[in-house]
């Protein structure tokens, strides 16, 4: 029963596991309100966000909301992002704070970002979506409103750079309820005119209302369809649109957009002039080689004498055509002799060649082996006889030859002396013909002088 039961630790981290992997609880917008708002030493901010009804406990760490615009404060209406997560020590949901705005332009900020996922998701901003943009156009289209300064700047910019261009103004509408419609309208019809290499989209800087045409999602639509490259010119360098993420270029403003679309006609002139006269320097160079190698073969042998040059390549011709018989015999004769060479070879290695060299071999290990053997045998036989004439010299027989004899006890023990063989018993006398069995009746020491 106790592998049922689950401590409060493990608890918490599955409640925390669940919370964690539920995508409707991360990435949430809220729009609340701040009260007890604390900032620690360390940078990170700890405050409530509620509404009538309920509150939450929040956090925002330091590597967060260092990016802050402002400060926050109790009682500021705010919109913020994050996730919600579970503070395990105290069993408590938290929200993690990763995004603040301060609640005014909250509503723009918030279609901004969820278009901007939306379309990031679908791969309208992957890079492989874009299209490159020609080194020199012959005709740009120029999407902007026919009054502001941006058209002045773009027209002015192309102009002074690259007069050879074409510039076809479209004006449209740039702010307002019917500023997307009229922007989207402009680059359809700029593609099914099919005349222009580039199209150059964008205005003036402004707030986010005004530059809000260019986060339409219907102007996101055009610009993605477009088969002509498109240049993203809307605001000032601080300005994000979404045009500018799905564009194949973004410009950091309208006057930076002429300057990406065009070359500079003067760097164009001078990389022409250093080409040609590089191009005149290199020509130059081999005509002067070529008339040098003209002289050289007019004074040659072969214009002089030609008749006599055709007799020599031929006698040297026939020279070759015998040094080559000569060489080819001799690489013929060569093959050969390797030929017979390898069918030496492989007879030695061939495995009947080997079996009759391994027999004659073992014929020869075989009369070794008797050869040594023989002489052993005849060395120990050597050597027999001479230990069989020393253990002659010390038998006990060679000594009866010469009249001694062997004298044994009733125990069958050699006697050596007197007092091994006690009065009254019997000995045996070994001689070298026979026994003689006698009986001690006497024991006579021989004197120290005898």
């Amino acid at each position: 029963m106790t592998e049922n039961f689950l401590s409060v630790s493990a608890l918490t981290k599955k409640i925390k596991q669940l919370v964690d992997q539920d995508s409707q609880l991360q990435n949430v917008w809220l729009r609340a309100e701040i009260s007890n708002f604390k900032r620690h030493s360390r940078g990170h901010m700890y405050f409530t966000l509620k509404d009538p009804n309920s509150r939450v406990q929040c956090v925002m760490f330091a590597g967060h909301n260092q990016y802050l615009k402002f400060l926050p404060d109790n009682g500021m209406s705010v919109l913020v992002r994050g996730d919600i997560s579970i503070y395990e020590p105290f069993g408590q949901y938290q929200f993690y704070v990763k995004e603040m705005q301060p609640d005014g332009i909250g509503n723009l900020y918030l279609a901004f970002e969820d278009l901007k996922r939306r379309l990031d998701m679908a791969g309208y901003f992957a890079e492989e979506n874009k299209k490159s943009l020609p080194k020199m156009p012959q005709s740009i289209a120029v999407i902007t409103s026919p009054t502001g300064a941006a058209v002045r700047d773009i027209i002015t910019t192309l102009t002074r750079r690259y007069p050879l261009v074409k510039v076809t103004l479209l004006p449209v509408l740039v702010q307002g309820p019917d500023a997307p419609a009229s922007i989207t309208r402009a680059i359809i019809q700029a593609n099914e005119a099919n005349r222009f290499d580039v199209i150059i989209a964008g205005r003036g800087g402004g707030s986010i209302e005004e530059l809000w045409a260019f986060n339409e999602e219907s102007v996101a639509e055009a610009i993605f369809r477009s088969t002509v490259p498109v240049i993203s010119a809307v605001g000032h360098e601080t300005d994000i649109t979404i045009s500018d993420f799905i564009a194949d270029l973004r410009a950091p403003t309208p006057t930076a957009a002429a300057e990406l679309a065009v070359p500079n006609i003067q760097d164009l002139l001078t990389t022409i002039f250093e080409r040609k006269a590089r191009l005149i320097r290199v020509m130059e160079a081999k005509l002067t080689q070529k008339r040098e190698r003209l002289a050289s073969l007019d004074k040659s042998y072969a214009f002089r004498y030609p008749k006599q040059l055709v007799e020599q390549k031929e006698q040297e011709l026939d020279r070759l055509q015998d040094t080559l018989k000569r060489e080819y015999a001799r690489l013929i004769e060569r093959y050969k002799e390797q030929t017979l060479s390898w069918e030496r070879r492989l007879s030695s290695l061939h495995p009947q060649e080997r079996i009759k060299k391994e027999l004659d071999r073992l014929a020869l290990s075989e009369n070794a082996v008797k050869r040594g053997m023989t002489e052993v045998m005849k060395e120990k036989r050597h050597q027999l006889s001479i230990q069989i004439s020393k253990l002659e010299l010390l038998s006990p027989l060679k000594l009866m030859d010469r009249g001694y004899s062997l004298v044994y006890n009733e125990d069958n023990k050699l006697v050596k002396h007197m007092e091994e063989a006690p009065l009254k018993t019997s000995l045996t006398v070994q001689l070298q013909d026979g026994q003689l069995v006698c009986r001690v009746e006497n024991h006579v020491k021989r004197s120290e002088n005898s």
